[in-house]
């Protein structure tokens, strides 16, 4: 592709404010190449995250999904770790890939694009200390969303053609990349048919579970107003009272997954971060500690140095 994607739908739009300050058209650029050794770390940890992936996994290739959400900026400010998810699955031959939304920078508009594991832990912007969370929901919920996510024209019946990373997860106005996957889980778990108004009844249907996506806290109204000059940002959408609160409702991938686990109380979390030195691997509804800090129970990998000849981790 020849312009970056927007990897970060939310992250861009909170950190929009430095972009806007500078004068800087790059939203969508990484703003440093990565180095040789930040993309074997990167390598390294994205076969981990596979290896995670398959543990587990039906015997049968073709079956089966799960979501897979990573982190990007520094959101620490706003409390959010994770600003991406989409729809992880194995093909026949056992390789993994990602279905997800991304906002195509050079065309302007949202589209589906299928991502290898290896290119996904890529897209974290911070190669120095990323995190990436896996949900595995029960077997019949995970064979609906593989079924959803798959059946292309149904995939993009629930795209919208308007982009944006704040968009309001009950409008039909604007969507971001996690809006998208929250209406692919509503189509797979409210088994709703295909239909040009799929996105109408998918966010009737997350209304009624409920989905209630928690607040997102704008520390200050010059960030609510310097947020139009980014151009896939926008906030019409909101209702006027939120605006005016500066509380605004986003999917974000802790709302999809808490949604997740309050629909399949069986469903499995995974958490997996990485620093320079090592991965760390927890299990459980609980975070891991910020800097990629181990706690008892936890899984430590250590990370080879490159110049050990050791090699990517196969």
């Amino acid at each position: 592709m020849r312009c970056r994607l927007v990897l970060l739908c939310v992250g861009a739009a909170l950190t929009a404010s430095a972009h806007a300050q500078s004068g800087s058209p790059a939203f969508c650029d990484r703003l440093q190449p990565l180095t040789a050794s930040q993309q074997d770390t990167l390598l390294r940890f994205a076969a981990i995250v596979r290896r995670e992936l398959a543990d587990g996994a039906p015997d049968d290739a073709s079956a089966g999904a799960v979501l897979v959400s990573r982190s990007g900026l520094d959101l620490s400010r706003f409390s959010i770790r994770y600003s991406h998810t989409g729809v992880a699955w194995r093909s026949a031959t056992g390789a993994w890939s990602a279905r997800q939304l991304y906002y195509a920078c050079d065309e302007g508009r949202p589209r589906i694009f299928d991502q290898g594991m290896a290119g996904f832990a890529m897209g974290i912007d911070n190669p120095a200390l990323g995190y990436v969370s896996i949900v595995k929901v029960p077997a019949a919920a995970a064979a609906a969303l593989r079924e959803a996510a798959l059946d292309t024209p149904r995939a993009l019946h629930l795209l919208s053609s308007a982009y944006s990373a704040t968009a309001y997860p009950f409008s039909l106005r604007y969507q971001n990349c996690n809006q998208w996957v929250a209406e692919l889980m509503a189509a797979a778990w409210g088994d709703l048919a295909d239909g040009d108004d799929l996105r109408d009844r998918a966010q009737a249907w997350l209304a009624a579970a409920p989905y209630a996506p928690a607040p997102v806290s704008v520390p200050s109204r010059w960030l609510m107003w310097v947020a139009p000059l980014v151009p896939f940002v926008h906030l019409g959408d909101h209702p006027a009272p939120a605006r005016q609160a500066r509380q605004l409702a986003i999917s974000l991938p802790a709302t999809l997954e808490t949604f997740a686990h309050q629909r399949w109380p069986d469903a499995e979390r995974v958490e997996l971060c990485h620093n320079s030195r090592q991965v760390v691997l927890h299990r459980g509804w609980t975070a891991i500690a910020e800097g990629c800090v181990a706690a008892a129970g936890d899984t430590v990998i250590a990370l080879a140095d490159p110049s050990d000849g050791a090699g990517a981790m196969p």
